[in-house]
């Protein structure tokens, strides 16, 4: 019998007071990606304890983990390893001062094109779009942030 095996990842949805959600550009196994600060499970951890730990890593802050957002809810491949099946978890996510965080203006604005590059830009997210986005999941829970605030508006 075949062994599942699973990559359970953990990401933070951070909107500052402009009304803008943080997104991080990454160059990773020699492809240029963009989605939401966060990562992977390890064993032994939580799921709010990874997702603290990868902001603590990623953006030098420790976070406030809130409310849900969303957990896949369809099948998603691994885009690194096609044994392995994807399941992203999403929270909103605040901190003390979202402003100390170094940002970019343009994607990809890396210092040096190389492994472990990364850096973070905000987006509106009244023109958050899909393809604004590397991974199928990280692009429907673009989609489903943008109807939600939408509908805050409304």
């Amino acid at each position: 019998m075949a062994k599942n095996i699973f990559n359970v990842r953990v990401y933070g949805i951070l909107i500052n007071g402009q009304n803008q959600v943080l997104i991080t550009d990454e160059f990773r196994f020699g492809y240029r990606i963009t989605k939401f600060p966060g990562g992977g499970l390890q064993f032994g951890e939580g799921i709010i304890d990874c997702l603290k730990r990868e902001c603590r890593e990623e953006l030098g802050h420790e976070v406030e983990v809130s409310e849900h957002f969303y957990t896949t809810d369809f099948f998603q491949r691994s885009a690194f390893n096609e044994k392995q099946q994807v399941i992203s978890i999403y929270y909103f996510i605040s901190m003390k001062e979202p402003r100390d965080i170094p940002v970019r203006q343009k994607p990809f604005d890396f210092d040096r094109e190389q492994e472990g590059a990364q850096i973070f830009r905000w987006i509106d997210l009244r023109s958050l779009r899909e393809n604004d986005f590397t991974f199928p999941i990280e692009k429907k829970v673009a989609n489903l942030l943008r109807k939600k605030t939408q509908e805050i508006k409304e």
